[in-house]
């Protein structure tokens, strides 16, 4: 249900606009006229377009949690489209947008949106209600891996689902011949689906309890497998050393490497565009509460390990860096109190970001791809965290998987879950991916989420 909100949400909102046109072409307009093939068709398809991908960028159907915040959002999303498409008329001199059209857009458009809001939202209910998770882990880890899981799927599943029970190895023993404590647990808690970490799946009486379960019809998930399908993540406590020999695209797939190329020059030099405009209002703000240079520069890891030089519109006060040209090592916190009132501003609006699209354009970061770390932050990560090295085969990012599903990175705990999601974008990294990355990372800077 989710998915067919998903795709409602735009296509209802576009053919809105196409009836409202339609209505006043034909019913209100003296003379009428055609609703195609005139001046005002491709500005009434832009109109639909842009109010399909606002609504989309606003987070609609899924992302809002409350009908209230939906409204908001569907709201923002009409308003944002009428003002794009009217200042395009302005600037050509062709204001043809007829106001029944704007004026309808106001009142059908948000009632739509809440319509596939409460589609999406009560598929997801009923799709938690279904998908019931029993959790065995070994007797140390079940509580931590339990309020772990429990709180990935309240705040970034990708698959609804809902915790109903977790269950350490001691707790499954058999008392005497013939007892199955599992079957009892899954019967008890009404589980659909039973989950093993490594330490149950090491298990043999275990593991042949879990498979007369999942021959009855219960269904039996590995951690690593649940949390790659339902949270998008592959958990490195989990892997081993041959686990991570899978396909990169980067690496494998020659026409991915291209169609990616070309993604990023098509999308950097728009935003080169954009970062033309944004100079001279940057640099007017820090006249006023931004004292010092307009650019900050600080090296930082790229594929292969290669160090290159990322600079951004500089939000905290002038820092020194080292003599080996790094940045003091201390953890950017996403309260810090380095940063500027103006650069907050920057921060919260991912306006900081814009000059890295230059980097985009030389290679040496892409648009998508792990974010990356300053060289102190690296080496101090590399001998804490397994398979941390692993995010250095691909070129890094502007924005990343690890990013739209998990925000701002303050600390090596941060570092660790977030190289989990990396992981997860390694191993499945497509164009398709890489697109749904950008749109929701639109979403973050629309809503001024995350970083």
């Amino acid at each position: 249900m989710r998915r067919v909100a998903g795709l409602l949400t735009p296509l209802g909102s576009a053919a809105l606009v196409g009836l409202l046109a339609w209505i006043h072409a034909a019913h209100l307009a003296v003379p009428a006229y055609p609703v195609l093939g005139t001046a005002r068709t491709p500005w009434t398809v832009l109109l639909a377009l842009t109010v399909a991908v606002a609504g989309y960028a606003t987070g609609l159907p899924d992302g809002p949690a409350t009908r209230r915040r939906a409204l908001a959002c569907s709201a923002a999303a009409v308003a944002g489209s009428l003002a794009v498409v009217s200042a395009l008329q302005l600037v050509v001199g062709q204001p043809l947008l007829p106001r029944f059209v704007a004026l309808g857009m106001v009142l059908v458009v948000p009632p739509w949106h809440l319509v596939c809001w409460n589609l999406a939202h009560d598929g997801a209910a009923r799709s938690a209600a279904r998908e019931r998770v029993l959790l065995v882990a070994g007797s140390g880890e079940v509580g931590p891996l339990a309020r772990e899981l429990e709180a990935d799927l309240a705040e970034r599943a990708e698959r609804p689902a809902q915790l109903v029970g977790a269950v350490g190895l001691d707790e499954l023993a058999p008392s005497r011949p013939g007892d199955h404590p599992l079957a009892r647990a899954v019967e008890r808690t009404g589980a659909t689906l039973v989950v093993l970490d490594l330490a149950a799946q090491g298990d043999a009486a275990l593991v042949h309890d879990v498979t007369e379960l999942h021959a009855a019809g219960t269904r039996v998930r590995t951690l690593s497998m649940f949390s790659e399908q339902w949270l998008g993540k592959l958990p490195v406590g989990e892997l081993e050393r041959v686990s991570m020999l899978f396909d990169i695209g980067e690496l494998h797939h020659r026409p991915y490497v291209r169609a990616r190329r070309l993604v990023d020059v098509v999308l950097a030099s728009t935003g080169v565009v954009v970062l033309a405009v944004a100079t001279p209002v940057v640099a007017l703000g820090n006249l006023v509460a931004n004292r010092g240079p307009l650019l900050y520069s600080q090296d930082r890891v790229g594929r292969d390990g290669r160090v290159f030089r990322m600079v951004k519109f500089r939000t905290m006060v002038p820092v020194a860096e080292t003599p080996d040209g790094r940045a003091p090592s201390r953890w950017t916190a996403a309260d810090d109190e380095r940063v500027t009132p103006w650069g907050r501003i920057l921060r919260r609006l991912h306006v900081d970001e814009l000059p890295q699209v230059v980097a985009v354009l030389r290679g040496d970061l892409s648009v998508v791809g792990p974010r990356p770390e300053q060289p102190a932050y690296v080496e101090e990560l590399r001998a804490k965290l397994p398979y941390y090295d692993v995010r250095h085969l691909v070129r890094p990012g502007l924005t990343g998987w690890a990013q739209v599903k998990y925000g701002y990175s303050g600390d090596e705990s941060d570092a660790r879950e977030k190289l989990q999601y990396e992981i997860f974008y390694l191993r499945h990294q497509h164009l398709g991916l890489d697109l749904r990355i950008v749109g929701r990372t639109l979403r973050h800077v629309l809503a001024a989420g995350g970083r």
